[in-house]
């Protein structure tokens, strides 16, 4: 269901690309649209989530249904008025949000004052998709994954229709796409009604105290900084890419969008579906399994994030030719997204670690350790921007995010072992070396067969599609086929570990 949502995201931007390329309108809705998906990451997706489903996991086990049902009662009245004040402060004050989110675009008054109308359109989509978080928190939890993974596809559709259909008929044609976004979020928070119905679990507002709700609350104000520092870098870049050239939001934004392609099929999935797990086992006290856990996330991470990371980096220009080179998308839309998605596709691992190792220490209730790593990684992203944004510009900007993300995924680690929470099991060597010898395979494969830059900007559109599925779907099956021959089978990668005897 991920990758159905990912491949139609890629469609969307592909038609956003086409329709709108990365001009100054563009840039505007970008901004308009990061701003509420920011406060939704960090909100719901990434603070409230990390600290509501341990606290629903334990409710589960000790109290049953009825005591669930309290607590998905409580949050919800507790969280909805929060979101309710927020986003008619975001609705009525969007001129002063794009004041502090995009200073840049003051010296354009025309594009400011376009991102401020669009960010009131937007701005309650934040409301709306927190909501479906938190829904999709619950599903989670009942290991009911599908309907949540699904969700983000409705709000593919609704924007490749609007782009299509109804930019033509508005006097803006750009605003078609904020307008979108709002609709979108109204239809994913109604798909999601049944499926709580069906659990019980459809909550209304309740006033009754309740300690989960403290309990969450005690968890989630420190993961509030914590969850979300990948997703403050990134606005971070925003905020400093505004006083760049027109354009370089949009290129930030496209290469972002293929890096969060393989990020989101595999490492966003793997996480949304370690942390119930992980939560489980720590409310069972099974440490065994806990670690067991983090060591099999661990070796999927390196079987498939490492090739992810070569696949991008060696076809970052030919993935941008191939979905975004048409209409008015230029040719040095092309070289300068291109640039920042190799500074990018660096970070993937980084990033992929650190939606891996932060549950851990939710799970476990332990959120200090990850807002102590988060400071510091915010700290050194933000000294990284000013020192590379100046000789480097944009690109500067994405190559400070990737340095980031390693230093918050090493650091996680680091305090995983330093406070005996995991060692890893036995086989780690082999496998580094059974990975490495693929993925030498792998980039021989690519930059043996790989086209110059210049055929793929003269080659067609179903030429260039041809080409990059034939070099993709080549290089994973050649990784697969050296993978095997070296012995790591789908039994052996696909099955957890067995723990250690403590």
């Amino acid at each position: 269901m991920t990758l159905i949502s990912r491949i139609l995201g890629f469609v969307r931007d592909m038609v956003i690309a086409r329709y709108f390329g990365a001009s100054a309108g563009a840039d505007a809705f970008f901004v308009a649209f990061k701003i509420p998906n920011f406060f939704r990451r960090l909100f719901a997706e990434g603070a409230f989530s990390q600290a509501f489903v341990p606290v629903l996991a334990d409710v589960r086990e000790q109290g049953g249904l009825a005591s669930v049902k309290q607590l998905v009662d409580a949050i919800l009245t507790r969280l909805g008025g929060i979101l309710l004040l927020l986003t008619a402060f975001g609705v009525f004050g969007s001129t002063l949000w794009m004041w502090v989110f995009a200073p840049g675009f003051v010296d354009d008054p025309e594009k400011f004052q376009l991102a401020a109308d669009m960010l009131s359109i937007t701005f309650p989509y934040l409301l709306l998709i927190s909501l479906v978080a938190f829904s999709s928190a619950i599903l989670n939890t009942y290991n009911q994954f599908a309907v949540p993974a699904f969700t983000p596809v409705l709000l593919n559709l609704v924007l490749i229709s609007f782009a299509i259909w109804v930019s033509p008929l508005l006097d803006i044609p750009v605003m078609a796409l904020a307008w979108g976004v709002l609709v979108a979020g109204v239809i994913q928070l109604l798909f999601h009604v049944p499926f709580l119905k069906r659990l019980g679990l459809l909550p209304r507002p309740s006033f009754k105290p309740n300690d989960g709700v403290d309990e969450v609350k005690r968890l989630m104000l420190p993961a509030l900084f914590g969850v979300s520092v990948a997703q403050i870098n990134l606005l971070v870049d925003t905020v400093l890419a505004s006083f760049l050239v027109t354009g370089s939001v949009s290129w930030l934004y496209y290469s972002d969008r293929l890096m969060e392609f393989p990020l989101g099929v595999f490492g966003v999935a793997l996480a949304t579906v370690v942390l119930p797990g992980l939560s489980k086992k720590a409310a069972l006290k099974d440490w065994q399994g806990f670690e067991a856990d983090i060591d099999f996330a661990l070796r999927l991470v390196l079987v498939i994030g490492v090739p992810a990371t070569f696949g991008l980096l060696l076809l970052a220009e030919p993935l941008i030719i191939s979905l975004f080179f048409y209409g008015a998308f230029t040719e040095m839309d092309v070289h300068m997204s291109g640039m920042s998605l190799m500074a990018y596709s660096f970070g993937l691992l980084g990033f992929i670690l650190v939606k891996i190792l932060a549950p851990a220490f939710y799970a476990r209730k332990d959120m200090k350790t990850p807002v102590k790593i988060a400071v510091a990684a915010l700290v050194t992203n933000v000294v990284m921007n000013l020192a590379l944004i100046g000789p480097f510009a944009h690109v500067g900007l994405a190559a400070a995010t990737t340095l980031s993300a390693f230093m918050n995924a090493g650091l996680l680690y680091w305090f995983l072992v330093k406070n005996q929470v995991f060692k890893p099991l036995p086989g780690w060597q082999q496998l580094f070396l059974q990975v490495g010898v693929a993925n030498g395979v792998l980039i021989a494969f690519i930059l043996g067969l790989r086209p110059e830059i210049s055929q793929w900007l003269a080659f067609g559109a179903w030429v260039r599609i041809s080409w990059l599925l034939g070099l993709v779907l080549g290089a994973i099956l050649l990784y697969a086929l050296v993978l095997w021959l070296l012995g790591i089978h789908p039994k052996t990668v696909l099955k957890p570990v067995t723990p250690r005897k403590k």
